[in-house]
């Protein structure tokens, strides 16, 4: 199953580094919020990626293309033949597709822009600025389980983020855009669609946490998997520093994965 991470936007409210490069490139101990992603991903078997670029996307190109340089260590032969030799080659078992969606596209415009790449197959989507511990197999099963287009990853949080008011049954009945503080479930992201989802999509303008989103909950084809670890954007330069503390202090509730 491949995963779509967007990853064009500019980033405005963290504009401390974006304006310098792609905010899922903001780096938490030395890696990408992006590579931190995508390892929890691939933590769980899916090791297929489409990363829907946008703003500055030269810098994500540039770190994918020379990533086994940055994980190894290399000889540079100036001396006698000018060769390049590459010890200890460290690489992922991923496939990456770096797609540009477009500098002004909206995300439900950059979702649609994939659609050729995933064809008639069940795929995930997320952001490229949030960390979580969800257990992603888990959320998969429980697509599966329901037979409903969309299911979103429901988490609690002090967020400015689409609200969801979610029925017994775990289907959300609607899906709204306001500020809550009072323990209301959000939209952490962390999405699994069928591809009939490209058909709530008009065009480049879509935003998809709106029409989208908020046709399939008035259609009830959105399920909300009920999650209550650890999930958390970087937005700000505050929220950064604070996963950077975990991140050093080896107390980062996303690292799932093993060294």
């Amino acid at each position: 199953m491949t995963v779509v991470i967007l990853a064009g936007g500019f980033g405005t409210r963290i504009s401390e580094e974006s304006h310098l490069t792609p905010k899922p490139m903001i780096e938490i101990g030395n890696k990408p919020i992006l590579w931190h992603i995508m390892k929890a991903y691939s933590h769980y078997g899916f090791h297929d990626f489409i990363i829907c670029c946008g703003y500055k996307q030269h810098v994500i190109k540039e770190w994918f293309a020379d990533y086994y340089l940055y994980n190894s260590d290399v000889t540079f032969n100036f001396r006698e033949n000018n060769e390049m030799t590459v010890h200890n080659n460290v690489m992922e078992p991923w496939k990456v597709t770096l797609v540009d969606t477009g500098l002004h596209t909206m995300t439900g415009g950059r979702v649609k822009k994939i659609q050729n790449y995933i064809g008639n197959e069940t795929f995930m989507l997320t952001y490229g600025d949030g960390v979580t511990n969800v257990n992603i197999q888990h959320l998969v099963d429980f697509h599966r389980s329901h037979g409903k287009i969309a299911t979103l990853t429901a988490a609690s949080a002090e967020q400015r983020f689409g609200v969801l008011d979610v029925a017994a049954d775990q289907t959300v009945t609607s899906f709204r855009e306001k500020n809550l503080d009072d323990g209301s479930k959000i939209n952490a992201g962390y999405m699994v669609l069928e591809p009939q989802i490209f058909d709530y999509i008009e065009g480049d303008h879509t935003v998809f946490e709106k029409e989208p989103l908020i046709r399939a909950a008035r259609e009830g084809q959105l399920m909300a998997y009920m999650f209550d670890g650890y999930w958390q954007c970087m937005d700000t330069k505050r929220e950064r520093d604070q996963l950077n503390a975990l991140w050093e202090a080896g107390q980062a509730p996303w690292k799932v994965w093993e060294d």
